[in-house]
């Protein structure tokens, strides 16, 4: 990659191809997005082998033209249809391999993400597969009861459950619906009891447990022996001794496990599956009735390409994965003689990751390049000042360290003599300029030789733009903020020129955590993303990928900045889009209500304030009626940047 300052290649000598490469579109984006030769980023509904495709920037205008700024959350709903026929055909095909009398289920958990939308489509896409929900609340049991769609629906019930939870879950099974209680804590097992005899109803039951092993990455605490959730062995025990007890050990029919939200290591989830099979052996054995071996969630999305055991991505494939699985259960179960389960998985995240890119434009940047005429600088100078111009004549790459110590030994010097008086403010705006030219030619210099000193290549970030885009992190990338999560950022035009610039993200909040400064690219993760330069009077747009999972549900109102607006888009038949859902993002008006504010109130109170200005002389009646008009206006706008 180019730094800054570097010379400017011929204009043939970059392609749409090394934007892809750059970028790693092709490896991160599971075949639904790729980049056209006119520089554009495409969506692939069908994949990146079939014709059909959607330019982003096209989308983009054609959403002005409808009235509708940026930011905005896609949804390609075609890209979800395709997850969960992806999933579901390549545990089909496992078990037609390995001969696998059992068969598969999948259920959605709500929790990953809980818009309406999202949810209807769940269950539309999934109602052909028999694909289910998760519900782990009372709030998401209600939608879950009204949205399943076909009688015998899976539902499984995760999480605490009070008696009313267990009564709707019970109701549940009286109108048709598979209804799985999971048992999490030993409390329940009498509560479930209790209330299926008061109701007359038989519920079915599972349990989950708490295995040893452990898998890897942020939620590798899902699992082994500190896990929040789940029966231990000693409890396990416990809670089949008393189902037998009250006559229940027949509903007992379903293990359960969690091994994390995303598993890196395909050795891992079989270290795991093998010690679940186990137990799950010995429910039988116990003469408990079984038939469902629910093996949770944990199947990643590659966020950085790079098709490894790092915690941002994996080193399997969904075909992989499923072969994995069905071969693991079909040895251990024959190995003991055990009819083969039904194999039920909770995957949400790679599920429904793929559905949602969010649009940014960028606003502005700020760029730390020196602007030095040396002209400026007087001979009679302080001889810090002077010292420190002359670190940039004598660099060469022999002395590129002692250059770099210096550079920050003079800056600091001439701080320390600004603030005991001794310099005045111009010659400390004089040195700084010196500085931040000394360390462009330092990295200019650092990127022409092969092995430059390790401490220097820290030098990128810290001279890096900042580009300011339209966006909250806490609102639309909570996770990028909370636990380093990467999401691969592309300009979705202009791909077939040569990105010269390098920056970091800031959003508008007034809060320094407001960035993204971790970045996909060529499969590695770098502090810094290769960008264009900004051009006068044109928007400059970037996608934020993958953030379909978790992302709406966690948002934060972070200086009040709300939902933005969310749009979801299909091909259309003549290859343009259609416009098949729009939900406008939150006014201010909106957010502030979220808070306890009466927007009626506010305005009365504003109103009033206007008018005791009217009465003290200081604006007339024309004034105040433009003041309140905007104040009014503003009240009911999009709580993000407006033209």
């Amino acid at each position: 990659m180019k730094t800054p300052d570097s010379p400017q290649p011929s204009p043939s000598a970059w392609t749409s191809e090394d934007a892809a490469a750059l970028y790693g579109v092709r490896e991160w984006s599971g075949g639904y997005f790729d980049v056209s030769s006119a520089g554009e980023v495409e969506l692939c509904p069908k994949g990146i082998e079939e014709a059909s495709r959607l330019s982003l920037p096209r989308i983009v205008d054609g959403l002005r033209k409808r009235g509708i700024s940026m930011p905005v959350l896609l949804r390609f709903p075609e890209l979800l249809d395709r997850q969960i026929h992806d999933l579901n055909r390549g545990f089909g095909e496992a078990i037609e391999e390995y001969g696998y009398e059992g068969k598969y289920r999948g259920v959605y958990p709500i929790k990953v993400n809980q818009q309406e939308q999202v949810v209807d489509e769940v269950c539309t896409y999934g109602a052909r597969y028999g694909h289910g929900l998760e519900a782990g609340s009372k709030a998401e049991l209600i939608a879950a009861l009204a949205y399943l769609k076909n009688p015998g629906d899976l539902l499984i019930c995760n999480g605490y459950k009070d008696e009313r939870f267990i009564e709707l879950g019970l109701y549940a099974r009286r109108i048709g619906i598979d209804c799985v209680f999971v048992i999490e804590t030993p409390i329940e097992v009498k509560l479930i009891i209790e209330t299926a005899k008061r109701l007359g109803i038989r519920p079915k039951v599972g349990v989950r447990v708490r295995l040893s092993s452990c898998g890897s990455g942020h939620w590798k605490d899902s699992g082994g022996d500190r896990s929040v959730f789940g029966l231990n062995a000693g409890q396990l025990m416990d809670c089949v001794d008393q189902f037998r007890e009250e006559g229940y050990l027949d509903c007992l029919q379903l293990l359960h496990y969690h091994l994390g939200s995303q598993i890196p290591d395909i050795r891992d989830v079989r270290t795991a599956l093998t010690e679940a099979c186990r137990v799950y052996v010995g429910l039988i054995h116990e003469g408990a009735p079984m038939g469902t071996l629910d093996i949770g969630g944990g199947l990643a999305i590659d966020y950085e390409g790079s098709q490894s055991k790092s915690g941002g991505s994996r080193n399997y494939t969904i075909e992989e994965y499923c072969r994995d699985v069905v071969e693991t259960v079909k040895g251990q179960m024959d190995l003991c003689d055990v009819k083969h389960p039904t194999i039920v998985s909770e995957s949400g995240r790679a599920t429904v990751a793929y559905y949602s890119v969010l649009l940014v434009d960028v606003l502005d940047v700020n760029r730390f390049e020196p602007e030095l005429d040396e002209s400026e600088v007087p001979e009679n100078s302080h001889y810090l000042i002077r010292n420190s111009l002359a670190v940039g004549h004598s660099l060469c790459e022999e002395n590129l360290q002692e250059c770099y110590n210096d550079a920050f030994f003079y800056r600091d010097e001439i701080r320390q003599h600004f603030q005991a008086g001794a310099m005045g403010l111009r010659e400390r705006s004089l040195g700084e300029k010196i500085f931040w030219d000394n360390l462009a030619k330092i990295w200019k210099l650092c990127s022409q030789i092969e092995e430059p000193p390790e401490e220097l290549l820290g030098l990128e970030s810290f001279l890096a733009d900042i580009y300011y885009g339209n966006f909250s992190l806490f609102q639309s990338l909570p996770d990028a903020w909370a636990i380093d999560q990467v999401f691969p950022v592309v300009p979705i035009e202009r791909l077939n020129e040569e990105p010269m610039r390098r920056a970091i993200l800031s959003d508008i909040t007034c809060d320094c955590d407001g960035k993204v400064d971790r970045f996909v690219e060529s499969g590695r993760i770098r502090r810094t993303l290769a960008v264009h330069d900004l051009r006068e009077g044109e928007k400059y747009l970037l996608g934020v990928f993958l953030v379909g999972a978790y992302q709406e549900t966690l948002g934060d109102l972070h200086n009040l900045l709300g939902d933005t607006h969310v749009v979801s888009v299909r091909m259309g038949e003549d290859g343009d889009f259609e416009v098949d859902r729009e939900i406008e993002g939150d006014a201010i008006a909106d957010v502030l209500s979220y808070v306890e504010y009466d927007p009626k109130q506010v305005s009365a109170r504003f109103r009033a304030s206007v008018e005791r200005a009217v009465r003290s002389g200081d604006i007339d009646v024309d004034e105040r009626r433009s003041i309140v008009k905007t104040f009014e206006e503003t009240l009911r706008g999009y709580t993000y940047f407006e033209e």
